[in-house]
């Protein structure tokens, strides 16, 4: 398992705009000023958080986007869903929804491996965007 840096930037881009809250909607443009991440990128990012429901975007002169729910409501598990798919710490729990490893039965391994991919999933989920924003981790 290995977040990227689509993940990685999509949590800056959620601390920033909860850190500007109440500011109304904010610039990509200054974000990726602040953040030091390219506005491009921060688009393609902002585009899939949008999607997913978690910011929302205005267009026109005051436009930009703001979260779509307080900080406290944000898990990183939910920003990680949308920005990297599964964080399965092995490829076979990500296939296994689709179609089943034929050595599963038999492997020794995948209690293990499923037992870490729910500590991970149980972890993120019970880290808010507050939390990063005030140490709380």
């Amino acid at each position: 398992m290995m977040v990227s840096t689509k993940g990685r930037y999509a949590l800056r881009l959620m601390i920033d705009l909860a850190q500007h809250e109440g500011e109304g909607y904010i610039p990509l443009k200054e974000i990726a000023e602040r953040q030091d991440i390219s506005l491009k990128y921060l688009e393609m990012i902002a585009a899939l958080l949008n999607k997913g429901g978690l910011i929302v975007s205005s267009r026109g002169k005051d436009g930009g986007y703001m979260p779509a729910m307080p900080a406290n409501q944000i898990s990183v598990a939910a920003v990680m869903a949308i920005t990297e798919g599964s964080l399965a710490p092995v490829a076979c729990l990500t296939r296994m929804e689709h179609s089943p490893c034929e050595k599963a039965g038999a492997c020794l391994t995948l209690p293990m491996w499923r037992h870490l991919d729910s500590l991970i999933d149980s972890y993120l989920s019970g880290v808010s965007i507050a939390d990063l924003i005030s140490g709380n981790v």
